[in-house]
């Protein structure tokens, strides 16, 4: 009789730190550089103007998919990806990270600059309104948010893109710069929650 036995995992399948190609991604989708232009043309058409509910629009829709993508990776896809494998981390990392490469400073200029001539359009910036203070408590955390999404959130995004194109990727490098995109996505979206209260406030006062 002959033996019929399972063949014997793979070196791939034995080393979790194991990441297999491709590695010819594109770090900046191209594609996808036409839609951004078209929105922050759109952008700078509506300051341009300065028609009040193009500006407001900008400023919402930007501003709720911020928050709503920051919360997302920070509180859902977060704990996920700690429990996935490493390669299969780096599967996840190359189809999402070319795409937030485009997507979140989009989102962050957007809706800093429609915030911005929102605030200059009803007079909150004025020292002599009377909730003055909490547009500058809404500034400084926007301005933090900002800082953490450009300064550490984005960079380590690169990182990732960049390593995952090397010939001999590093699973544990890539799975360290995940765990810090991720963190910092998680930050930025509980500062979100802080500047949800005081825009509800001011809105209602």
């Amino acid at each position: 009789m002959v033996e019929l036995s399972a063949p014997a995992p793979s070196a791939a399948r034995d080393e979790p730190s194991a990441i297999a190609p491709p590695t010819d991604f594109q770090v900046v989708p191209l594609a996808g550089l036409s839609v951004v232009g078209l929105v922050i043309a759109g952008l700078v058409a509506t300051i341009v103007t300065n028609r009040l509910w193009a500006i407001d629009f900008y400023h919402v829709v930007s501003g709720a998919m911020w928050t709503t993508l920051d919360l997302f990776l920070g509180f859902v896809l977060g704990p996920i990806l700690g429990r996935m494998s490493v390669p299969a981390r780096a599967e996840l990392a190359r189809r999402l990270m070319p795409k937030m490469v485009l997507i979140m400073p989009t989102l962050v200029v957007c809706t800093l600059a429609g915030g911005w001539q929102l605030a200059r359009h009803v007079g909150y910036l004025d020292a002599s309104y009377s909730h003055h203070g909490w547009v500058v408590a809404s500034l400084i955390v926007v301005a933090v948010m900002a800082v953490v999404a450009l300064g550490v959130l984005e960079p380590a995004n690169i990182a990732v893109l960049v390593e995952l194109r090397q010939p001999d990727p590093d699973g544990e490098v890539i799975g360290r710069l995940m765990r810090r995109f991720i963190y910092s996505a998680g930050i930025t979206g509980a500062m979100q929650i802080a500047t949800l209260v005081i825009m509800t406030r001011l809105a209602t006062t």
